[in-house]
């Protein structure tokens, strides 16, 4: 064979192979620049696309997601907020408070989410955690109790971090799931939707204008928030919220591109976005599993003869609201519920005991479980019992 024969041989295979190449591709968002990324239904709080999602990383600013988060649960926005000397002297960004001034905590609100001053965040965390380290320890439970599992805060305007428990970090998807959390809070929505805001310290005699810096605002059609970042360890980090038609998405980026590369979050955010929407539907999942019966060694029932074999039905416990519930997925995603049952169980039992689970699993990852319950009583088959059943049966 010729070296022509042999790349116009090349060229064919390459035709061929192209629809499957393009057809697995379409299936993926592609490459991303971030080195974690998410991409979140907002509703379930299913991640429905991950590059390294559990991959712990500095996440910088988006750090002010969870200071806001507790600032609207914790305190009144007309509380008055003291700056102290060591919120006074945080780097940029910084709003350019002094020491000893006051300040309404809503106008804060808005210096902390919408230019993401530093020394902004510190005068919150002071006025309700006391310390920047008690407003720390806030932070921390807070997360654990949205579902987070490998988040740890050390400061509360995500500077770069360490403490006794490492550095100041998240993961892509407990970013994610801490934005889920604070888009349900209209106050919060409000806050980031934002363009503009002017205010003064409590003494009018300074006064502030901030423009909302996320110009993903003004990018993506049904951007319902979103939170920059950046430090040197972390680069460019980014968490916003999405609703496309009925759907809502939540992306989550970390280590995205360093200086020279801060458009690199907007492209994965766009594309992560995209991909959601032209794969992803709503669909119900629910499959009424059929009915188990469970032997019971010893069970007694006068039903049936003596020694003859005693059953259970095994009843899952299913929410009516989990039968109506329709998740986000692709058209071959595969949903299948189990029942991990016993062999055999031993009376008595007695109805509602749990025998075991009804587990929902999507693509073989599970997403739900159910316990699974006795459906009736049984005696246990004694002695004296089956005496009483003979003179019954034979006697009366």
């Amino acid at each position: 064979m010729t070296r022509k024969h042999f790349s116009v041989l090349c060229l064919w295979i390459w035709i061929l192979m192209l629809p499957l190449t393009v057809c697995v591709r379409a299936e993926d968002p592609g490459s991303l620049y971030s080195l974690s990324a998410v991409l979140m239904d907002g509703d379930s709080g299913r991640v429905l696309y991950g590059k390294e999602e559990e991959t712990p990383r500095p996440n910088a600013s988006t750090t002010k997601v969870m200071t806001c988060i507790l600032a609207l649960e914790r305190a009144a926005g007309d509380d008055y907020v003291m700056v102290s000397a060591r919120a006074a002297a945080q780097p940029d960004v910084q709003l350019g408070m002094l020491e000893g001034e006051q300040y309404y905590m809503e106008d804060l609100l808005y210096s902390l989410m919408l230019e993401s001053h530093n020394d902004t965040a510190v005068a919150i965390a002071e006025h309700i955690g006391g310390t920047v380290e008690g407003f720390a320890a806030l932070m921390n439970d807070k997360a654990v109790k949205i579902g987070c599992t490998d988040t740890h805060f050390v400061t509360p305007n995500g500077l770069d971090g360490l403490d006794d428990a490492g550095i100041h970090r998240t993961t892509a998807k407990d970013l994610a799931l801490i934005m889920r959390y604070a888009i349900k809070s209209k106050t919060f929505l409000h806050i980031t939707q934002t363009r503009e805001y002017s205010f003064s310290d409590i003494q009018g005699k300074h006064h502030f204008s901030v423009h909302n810096t996320n110009a993903f605002l003004d990018m993506q059609e049904g951007l319902l928030s979103g939170k920059t970042g950046f430090t040197a360890d972390a680069g460019y980090c980014y968490v916003c919220a999405c609703q496309m038609g009925e759907k809502t998405f939540v992306v989550a980026l970390l280590g995205c591109g360093w200086p020279g590369h801060k458009t690199y979050k907007w492209q994965d955010a766009k594309k992560l976005l995209d991909y959601g929407d032209a794969f992803f539907e709503y669909r119900s999942i629910w499959q009424s599993p059929d009915t188990e019966m469970i032997p019971v060694k010893n069970g007694a029932d006068k039903k049936l003869r003596l020694g003859e074999t005693v059953y259970v039905s095994a009843v899952p416990k299913v929410t009516e609201e989990f039968t109506k519930i329709r998740l986000l997925l692709k058209k071959d995603d595969k949903v299948v519920f189990r029942m991990s049952l016993p062999d055999e169980i031993t009376a008595p039992v007695r109805a509602g005991n749990r025998l075991g689970t009804l587990d929902c699993y999507i693509n073989n990852e599970k997403y739900k479980d159910f316990p699974v319950t006795a459906g009736e009583s049984i005696d246990k088959s004694t002695v004296s019992w089956c005496v009483k059943l003979v003179f019954e049966r034979y006697f009366h």
